[in-house]
């Protein structure tokens, strides 16, 4: 007990004086007189601070309580958005993924076509080369064999007026001897008729 609390020397004195005089049940009837007031406002101080502290834990409660309903309201909302925004992510690339498949699919099936196109292409330019080639050649044939056959021609005809040329020239020379044999009276109508008739 607080020395300010404490009663006067002398009340102590006459409470020791009471308690050993008087039996136990008065005790708590004087302690009442002597006490009595201090302890009554001990009790409604301490019933007040108890309320204080139950109305503060009450409403600290009930501020817990609001706070951990709002911290749940706005984690649930926040994983709502975060879940409406996953899916709405996994149904852009779903259909990002169907167009950049569907674009590939048009690509190769393109490709595929201007290679088969090119294929064709290179195989008719090939048959159209070889064609040409082979037309060029048959060509080329026809133009060596027609050349030979005129150079053959002309080379006969050549060949016969060098004949014809020498026979005339053996002629000439026969008729020249005979006339220059003739002129001498050399030639005699026997050896004329040997070497040919006249």
């Amino acid at each position: 007990m607080d020395a300010k609390n404490q009663p006067p020397d002398g009340s102590v004195k006459d409470l020791n004086k009471i308690s050993s005089s008087t039996p136990s049940g008065n005790i708590d009837k004087i302690r009442d007189i002597l006490f009595g007031n201090q302890m009554r406002d001990y009790d409604r101080r301490f019933s007040r601070l108890e309320e204080r502290i139950q109305r503060e834990q009450s409403e600290m409660k009930d501020e817990i309580r609001k706070r951990l309903d709002s911290l749940e309201t706005y984690i649930r909302n926040e994983v709502d958005a975060l879940s409406d925004r996953l899916k709405i992510e996994q149904a852009e690339r779903g259909d990002s993924v169907k167009e950049i498949a569907r674009e590939f699919k048009e690509i190769t099936s393109s490709l595929e076509k201007k290679t088969t196109q090119m294929d064709d292409q290179l195989s008719r330019n090939h048959r159209d080369l070889r064609q040409n080639a082979l037309d060029q050649t048959k060509q080329l044939l026809e133009e060596i064999h027609s050349r030979h056959n005129a150079l053959s021609q002309s080379l006969e005809r050549a060949v016969q007026e060098l004949t014809v040329d020498k026979m005339e020239r053996s002629g000439l020379a026969d008729i020249f001897t005979e006339m220059a044999l003739r002129l001498n009276n050399q030639f005699h109508i026997e050896n004329v008729g040997e070497d040919g008739d006249e």
